[in-house]
């Protein structure tokens, strides 16, 4: 079977990233990990990410998360436009949500079993 290259945007620390990247080696996936706490994706790769992901943009913040909080994005994200959220995401890791997980061609945000047989 040959192995697929996929590139992960994850946080190495996070368990739902560790087990989103078990998941994709168990199915032999060549993996390109980002760690994206030290380099957020830049705001192009977002848009393209985005739009691959045909999902909302809001679903790639981490809402959960201490930052999302802090800034009380909750309340401001209505009042952005896209390029001024996808902006915010590139200029902190923190804020995506995570892993992210694509082959160029689709992509999926989160980690749920069922999801990755779908997908991968």
């Amino acid at each position: 079977m040959n192995s697929k290259q996929l590139t992960v945007y994850e946080y190495p620390k996070c368990g739902t990233c560790r087990d989103a990247v078990k998941w994709l080696q168990n199915k032999n996936y060549e993996l390109e990990r980002h760690n994206i706490f030290e380099t957020a994706p830049a705001a192009a790769e977002i848009k393209k990410l985005v739009a691959l992901s045909g999902l909302e943009l809001k679903k790639f913040f981490n809402t959960s998360g201490e930052v999302y909080k802090e800034m009380g994005l909750k309340d401001k994200l209505a009042g952005m436009t896209d390029d001024e959220k996808i902006e915010l995401l590139a200029s902190n890791g923190r804020l995506i949500k995570r892993p992210i997980v694509t082959d160029g061609k689709q992509v999926t945000v989160g980690f749920k079993a069922e999801n990755y047989e779908q997908v991968w």
